[in-house]
C-alpha cells in the first residue's frame, strides 16, 4: 500500500480554507499602497524634481542626471518610512523569469557607525553580475560585467522591506541580454510610426500608446500532493498520468462556483495585487478542472509586462499561504486545457482614440481600417516570427490541443469587417460608403435592454483574432514573458506602418488625394495579406493543408520555428526599427535553443527515474503477487480448472511484462539518445536533435507508464493520480 500517497491525498482533501486578512479599507483606499506611483512623487519630491519627473515620462525623454540625486533621496524616504530596509534593480533576464540581488541602504558613517544612504548614482544604474545569465554567446564567460539602468517609466514598488525599481539590463558592450530593454525599443519604434499615421486625421497627435491587456491562466494543486509529484516540482507538468473518468466533458466546470480554498487565495493574491497597483479586475473558473483565470484592466504594454511578471511572483508566495502551489506550466495535464495567456492588444492615440475602434464618421473609420489592415499585412508579413515568439518547450504541447489555437498564425475578423474588407478591396473610392458602426440587438425579453452587437464574434480556434476594438493573441503561452510576443509584434506593425506611410506620401507627391491614396494602399494590402485572414475552424485538418497552400508557416518544430528569427526579412525588420541588432538575435536564438535542449532534457532525467525507480518496481512487485496467487490456485485445483481461474491474471501478467520491457527498453533508447544530443557542438542542431529522438520516446515511455497505471492495485500505486490533483475542494 502506497501509504504516503493516501496520506496526502487524505490531507488535500480534509483541508480547509485558511482565514484571508482583509484590510478594513475599500480598494481605493489601499490601491497601490506599496507603489512609488505619481502621488507619492508629488508628496515625496520637490515640486521642481517632481515636474522634471513627470515631464520626462509624459514626453518619452531622458531624466536629467542631475534631477536623480533629488528623486532617490525621496523615494529613499519612502520606502524607509514603509519599511523598506534594502533596493534592488529589477530586471528580466532571457530565463523568462525576474531577477534582482539586493542591497542595504547602510553606509559607513566615519564614525565607527553607519548612515542609510541612496543617492542618484545607486538609483540609476548598478553593476549586477552578469556572468550566470543567459548570454547566447554575445560576451565570453569571463567577462561578466553586466549594466542595469533605471526606466523611469515603470514606477518603483515595495516587495516585502525591498524597494524594487524596475531597470534593464545590458551587457558591457551595450547588447540587450534581457526583455525590457527591445520592448522598449518596439514601443517607442510604434508609437513614432503610428503617430505619423494618426496625424494623417489628426495633426494634434503627439504620441500613439501601445496598450496591453492580459488574462493570466493557471492551475492550482494541493501542496501536499505537489511534493508527491516529483515530475511536478522539477519540471511544472505531470510526465506521466492516465487522465481521470471524469475531467472536463460535462463543461461543468467553467465559470462555475468558486471553491471556498480558491476564492480565498483569490482574495489575498488580490489584495495583493491592489497593494502593488496591478489593477486585478476579474477572476473565475477555466476549461479544465483546477483552472483558474486573473485579468486585470489594460495599461500601457511595459507597465502591464511588469505587472504580469510582478503577478506570477507573488502568486507562488501568496498560494503557499493557503497550501497551494501554483502551476504556470502550458500543459501540466494531458487530455485536458492547457494555459494560456492570451495578450489583448491596441495602439491609442494620446488624444484618447482607440485606433482599432470603429468610429462615428467616415474619417474615424478611415483611420481605423488603415490600422486594422496594416496590422493583417504585418503579421501575414512575419507569420512565422509570430510564431517564434510565442514557440517554447512548454507551449508546444498546448498549441492546437483543448480548444488553444493551433500553430499556424492567421487573423480572424468576425463576418462584419470580413465583408467591410471585401467592399473596399471590390469597390471603386467614389462608391464607397462609410464603415457601419455597432447595431442594435432586440432581444424582445422582459426586462433585457436593448445590447450593441460587437462588429466580430470569438473565435477560439484563431491565434490572433479581432475582437472588435483590439486584436487577440491567444497563442501565447501562460508562463512565458509578454514581452517577448510584445517585441515582435509592436516592431512588425512599426516596420509596416512605416513603409505604408512612405507608399501614401509617394502617392500624394504624384498628385493624389489623401482619401484616395489612403484607399488604394488599403486596397493592396487587403489584397496581398488575403491568405492570413481565416475566420474557420482553425482545428480541422482541412485548415493545415489549406494554411500550407496560403504560404503560411506550417512549422511545429520548435527549435526550427526558432530559425524565423534569424530570416533575413525578420533581420531587416528588427534592425530597421531599431529594435534589436542582428547580434542580439543570434544571441537570443542561441539561448532559446538550449533553453528548449535544457528543459526538455530535465524532463527526460526527471522521467528515466520516475519510470525505474518509482513505476517499475511497483509494477514488478504488484506482478509478482499476481503469480504468487496463479501458483497459490494451481496447488490447489487440477490443471484444467487453475487454467480457467487464472486466466485473467496470467494476461495481465503478461501485459505487465510487455509494457515493463517496453519502459525499460525505451528509457535505455532515450538516454542514449540524449548522450548523442549531447556531442552536437550547434546548439539548433543539438535542439533539433532533442526534439526528433528524445521527445518521441519520453511520449512512448508515458504510454506504457499510464497503462500500467490502470492495471497496478490502487493502493500499491506510488504517485497521486489525475482524479487526485484534480479535484481539490
Amino acid at each position: 500500500m502506497s501509504s504516503l500517497r493516501f496520506k496526502v491525498v487524505d490531507e488535500a482533501f480534509n483541508r480547509k480554507a485558511d482565514p484571508v486578512q482583509i484590510p478594513s479599507e475599500r480598494p481605493e483606499k489601499y490601491y497601490g499602497r506599496q507603489v512609488f506611483n505619481r502621488q507619492k512623487m508629488f508628496e515625496y519630491l520637490p515640486a521642481d524634481t517632481f515636474e522634471a519627473l513627470t515631464s520626462a515620462i509624459d514626453n518619452k525623454q531622458p531624466l536629467p542626471r542631475n534631477v536623480a540625486d533629488s528623486v532617490a533621496e525621496g523615494m529613499k524616504r519612502w520606502a524607509i518610512e514603509n519599511g523598506a530596509r534594502h533596493y534592488t534593480h529589477w530586471f528580466q533576464p532571457l530565463t523568462e523569469t525576474t531577477a534582482e540581488k539586493h542591497d542595504g541602504f547602510v553606509e559607513h558613517d566615519g564614525k565607527g557607525g553607519v548612515v542609510e544612504n541612496f543617492n542618484g548614482k545607486l538609483l540609476v544604474q548598478q553593476e549586477p553580475d552578469a556572468s550566470s545569465f543567459p548570454n547566447g554567446g554575445i560576451r565570453n564567460t569571463f567577462e561578466a560585467r553586466g549594466y542595469s539602468a533605471w526606466d523611469i517609466s515603470s514606477p518603483a514598488f515595495l516587495l516585502d522591506n525591498t524597494l524594487c525599481i524596475p531597470t534593464i539590463f545590458i551587457s558591457y558592450t551595450g547588447d540587450s541580454l534581457d526583455y525590457k530593454t527591445p520592448l522598449l525599443r518596439a514601443l517607442n519604434s510604434v508609437d513614432r510610426a503610428a503617430t505619423a499615421i494618426a496625424r494623417l486625421f489628426d495633426p494634434q497627435v503627439s504620441h500613439v500608446t501601445s496598450y496591453l491587456g492580459w488574462e493570466q491562466e493557471y492551475f492550482l494543486v494541493d501542496e501536499a500532493l505537489y511534493s508527491a509529484r516529483p515530475d511536478l516540482m522539477l519540471t511544472g507538468r505531470t510526465l506521466m498520468g492516465h487522465e481521470s473518468a471524469k475531467n472536463q466533458q460535462l463543461d461543468d466546470h467553467y465559470f462555475g462556483a468558486i471553491p471556498s480554498r480558491v476564492e480565498a487565495f483569490m482574495l489575498d493574491l488580490e489584495i495583493e495585487c491592489h497593494k502593488l497597483g496591478i489593477p486585478a479586475k476579474t477572476r473565475h473558473n477555466e476549461v479544465a478542472p483546477n483552472q483558474f483565470e486573473l485579468a486585470p484592466i489594460f495599461e500601457e504594454t511595459n507597465l502591464a509586462n511588469d505587472h504580469n511578471l510582478l503577478l506570477m511572483s507573488i502568486m507562488g508566495e501568496v498560494a503557499r499561504r493557503h497550501h497551494f502551489r501554483v502551476l504556470l506550466h502550458e500543459k501540466p495535464f494531458a487530455g485536458i486545457n492547457g494555459s494560456g495567456k492570451h495578450n489583448n492588444w491596441s495602439l491609442g492615440t494620446d488624444r484618447g482614440v482607440l485606433l482599432f475602434a470603429p468610429g462615428k464618421t467616415a474619417k474615424d473609420n478611415l483611420q481605423f481600417i488603415t490600422f486594422v489592415v496594416n496590422v493583417m499585412a504585418a503579421v501575414h508579413r512575419h507569420n512565422a516570427l509570430l510564431k517564434a515568439s510565442i514557440s517554447s518547450a512548454t507551449n508546444a504541447h498546448r498549441l492546437g490541443a483543448n480548444e488553444a489555437p493551433p500553430a499556424i498564425i492567421s487573423i480572424f475578423t468576425g463576418s462584419q469587417l470580413a465583408d467591410i474588407l471585401h467592399r473596399i478591396e471590390s469597390t471603386s473610392n467614389s462608391e464607397l460608403t462609410d464603415l457601419a458602426s455597432k447595431e442594435g440587438l432586440q432581444l424582445n425579453v422582459s426586462q433585457i435592454p436593448e445590447i450593441m452587437l460587437d462588429n466580430t464574434d470569438r473565435n477560439r480556434t484563431s491565434p490572433f483574432a479581432f475582437t472588435g476594438n483590439r486584436f487577440e493573441f491567444r497563442a501565447v503561452g501562460s508562463s512565458a514573458n509578454c514581452a517577448s510576443a510584445m517585441i515582435a509584434l509592436n516592431a512588425a506593425v512599426a516596420e509596416q506602418l512605416t513603409e505604408f506611410k512612405a507608399a501614401v506620401d509617394a502617392r500624394i507627391a504624384q498628385g493624389e488625394t489623401l482619401r484616395n491614396a489612403l484607399l488604394e494602399e488599403i486596397r493592396r494590402l487587403i489584397r496581398s495579406s488575403r491568405p492570413i485572414h481565416f475566420d474557420g475552424n482553425g482545428y480541422s485538418e482541412e485548415w493545415k493543408a489549406e494554411a500550407a497552400e496560403r504560404g503560411l508557416d506550417c512549422e511545429t518544430s520548435v527549435p526550427r520555428i526558432f530559425d524565423a528569427y534569424l530570416r533575413p526579412s525578420s533581420i531587416e525588420m528588427f534592425r530597421s526599427t531599431g529594435v534589436m541588432s542582428e547580434v542580439e538575435l543570434a544571441a537570443r536564438n542561441e539561448v532559446k535553443w538550449e533553453m528548449y535542449t535544457k528543459k526538455v532534457q530535465i524532463e527526460a532525467r526527471v522521467l528515466g527515474d520516475l519510470a525505474l525507480n518509482h513505476v517499475l518496481p511497483v509494477a514488478i512487485r504488484y506482478q509478482s503477487i499476481l503469480l504468487d496467487n496463479v501458483a497459490k490456485i494451481r496447488n490447489i485445483f487440477n490443471s484444467e480448472k487453475a487454467d480457467s481461474l487464472s486466466q485473467g491474471e496470467i494476461e495481465t501478467i503478461q501485459q505487465i511484462s510487455t509494457h515493463c520491457k517496453a519502459i525499460k527498453e525505451s528509457v535505455e533508447q532515450m538516454v542514449e539518445a540524449r548522450r548523442q544530443a549531447n556531442h552536437i557542438p550547434s546548439e539548433r542542431e543539438k535542439a533539433i536533435a532533442y526534439h526528433d529522438t528524445v521527445v518521441p520516446r519520453m511520449d512512448t515511455i508515458r504510454y506504457h507508464i499510464d497503462k500500467l497505471e490502470l492495471m497496478v492495485d490502487n493502493e500499491m500505486w506510488p504517485l497521486p493520480k489525475y482524479r487526485e490533483l484534480l479535484f481539490i475542494r
